[in-house]
């Protein structure tokens, strides 16, 4: 039975790597209870069969999804579904009433037209996706605080995105020359059965994949479109490398002013995130480590300036599974109910 006092949750899709994450983190939060889980493939089991070093824990069954059922005891639904899933869901739980963060990329763009185009995936909930506000809580606070419907972005943009914002926002680089080479533990791939995650496969191995063809591509440049007041076409590469999570993405851009060096975009970073409190700008001559991220929802950024060849180089770090997925939806979450930002999240790495 829910708590009256707790602010009672359903999750869809909450057998995932993005599910258990948010059901790990919601089961620690002091202001909410976890009311139903919902899932297709695995409804009707013990969540515990499926993560039993959780059941300790959690003593919930996945039921079916039931819409009708999910809204009438939860106030707020998350969605952590493959893509085009949420957006057949999201229309009637908005109309009952319940707040929904969607973790897919169906409420990430300004244009379904641009969804459609890199999806595949046709829509008529257009009216509800106008009103849907992007999750990155460092750009989109305010706008997040009165939302109904958040599009939480995703980990290859959520890294990118924070190591290229103050670029873009304040005109220090030559918007044509922003490169992005980001890799990725092997989670972001998800729980399912495919065959380059294999251990096999994957294991002592790095490789590109989706080059000059990726789905995150339009979402960086949506948002860098907005920030910088013009069209921005970034080069982004995605790479895959073997260990299961975290994301290192290494962003390269021409500085304008060439007489900047490391020290200036420091202080302009330090400024630009100074009301950021899981946005870590690092000091001086230090670079950024995947695993100081590891199980928090902290961002990490790294700056440098070549003065040889005038470009900034900065490296973002985040936990894929956290910032760049489930802890960043609980972020918005505490900004949607008025809460304090921090609440329920871990700030403390699993290190070493």
């Amino acid at each position: 039975m829910v708590d009256l006092e707790r602010l009672p949750i359903g999750i869809i899709g909450a057998s995932g790597y993005g599910g258990v994450q948010l059901v790990r983190l919601l089961t620690e939060h002091p202001l909410v209870e976890i009311a139903y889980l919902a899932g297709d493939s695995s409804a009707g089991k013990p969540f515990a069969s499926l993560y039993p070093h959780l059941a300790h824990q959690v003593n919930l069954n996945i039921d079916a999804i039931d819409l009708e059922a999910i809204a009438s005891r939860s106030k707020v639904v998350f969605l952590s579904l493959p893509n085009g899933l949420a957006s057949q869901m999201a229309p009637a739980l908005v109309e009952k009433g319940c707040k929904v963060l969607d973790l897919s990329a169906d409420y990430r763009f300004t244009s379904l037209e641009t969804y459609t185009t890199w999806y595949k995936k046709e829509r008529t909930d257009t009216e509800l996706a106008a009103t849907a506000v992007y999750g990155l809580p460092e750009l989109y606070r305010e706008p997040i605080q009165q939302a109904q419907l958040v599009g939480c972005p995703g980990c290859y943009p959520t890294a990118s995105l924070l190591a290229l914002a103050p670029l873009f926002k304040q005109g220090l680089i030559l918007p044509e020359t922003a490169i992005i080479d980001a890799k990725s533990g092997t989670s972001g791939g998800g729980r399912q059965g495919k065959t380059h995650l294999l251990l096999a496969e994957a294991d002592n191995s790095l490789g590109a994949y989706s080059v000059a063809a990726h789905r995150h591509t339009p979402e960086i440049e949506q948002i860098c479109t907005e920030l910088a007041g013009q069209e921005i076409r970034v080069q982004f590469t995605p790479h895959l490398i073997p260990m299961v999570r975290g994301i290192l993405a290494t962003v390269y851009g021409t500085l304008r002013d060439p007489g900047l060096v490391r020290e200036d975009l420091i202080t302009i970073y330090s400024a630009f995130y100074r009301s950021s409190p899981f946005v870590k700008v690092l000091p001086s001559g230090f670079y950024p480590q995947t695993k100081w991220a590891s199980g928090t929802n902290l961002c990490y950024i790294g700056i440098e300036v070549d003065p040889h060849t005038e470009r900034i180089i900065v490296m973002s770090v985040i936990d894929n599974l956290m910032k760049g997925q489930a802890g960043q939806a609980v972020q918005c979450l505490n900004l949607m109910m008025g809460w304090e930002e921090t609440l329920g999240l871990p700030q403390l790495a699993f290190y070493p």
